[in-house]
Parts: C-alpha cells; sequence; structure tokens
C-alpha cells in the first residue's frame, strides 16, 4: 500500500468514512475531523510510519507541517519519511 493509500486508510478512519470517500482536495474540517481527531490522526501517522511530525496542536497555523488538505498532508507525510531514509 502506498503512503497516500495509508494517510487516506488513517483520516478516512478518524472521519469515519470510507478511504473512497475522502478526496485529495477535502480539508479536515470539510471531512467532519475536529482538532482532537486531527491529534489522533497526527499521531496514527506518526506511530504508521515511524515519523516525527512537527506539528503544534495548540498553533496549527504555526507549524512547519501544512495540514490545508489531505493533498498537503500526504505531501507532507512523504517528504518526511523521505528524509529519514
Amino acid at each position: 500500500m502506498s503512503i497516500k493509500d495509508r494517510v487516506i486508510a488513517i483520516i478516512a478512519e478518524q472521519a469515519v468514512l470510507e478511504p473512497s470517500d475522502i478526496a485529495l482536495e477535502n480539508t479536515l474540517e470539510d471531512l467532519g475531523i475536529d482538532s482532537l481527531g486531527l491529534v489522533e490522526s497526527i499521531f496514527a501517522i506518526e506511530e504508521e510510519f515511524d515519523i516525527s511530525v512537527p506539528f503544534n496542536a495548540n498553533e496549527p497555523s504555526e507549524s512547519d507541517f501544512d495540514i490545508s488538505s489531505v493533498r498537503t498532508i500526504i505531501a507532507g507525510i512523504e517528504r518526511l519519511v523521505k528524509e529519514q531514509s
């Protein structure tokens, strides 16, 4: 399974949706994921990929990690995984 598919599966689980219901253009807000769901998603992503996401839950707008859409989240995870290897 690709990084994209794994990230979408994690987001879908948090949103209680099917992965096929997730579009790359969706924001987490579009999917009904609140701030707690966002934090849980970040933890699940970190565990899945054994990475540390530079995300400040208290100041998401101040973070170096772009959470504006599913597409940008996937791009950020791909970059972190590549940097780690």
